[in-house]
């Protein structure tokens, strides 16, 4: 996977986004899936759906 530099921030505003879920990143599930750097293991996301 390839990796992506991330940019330290505790704002962020997006226009026209549909929704957006609030989940912890695990290694196993029974749900759609969302590629994600193991390094994130265990920690909580946001994943924004435009």
């Amino acid at each position: 996977m390839k990796k992506v530099e991330l940019k330290p921030a505790t704002r962020i505003e997006i226009e026209n986004i549909q929704g957006f879920l609030i989940r912890k990143v695990t290694k196993f599930g029974n749900s759609a899936k969302v590629d994600c750097p193991k390094e994130y293991l265990d920690r909580t996301v946001y994943l924004v759906i435009l």
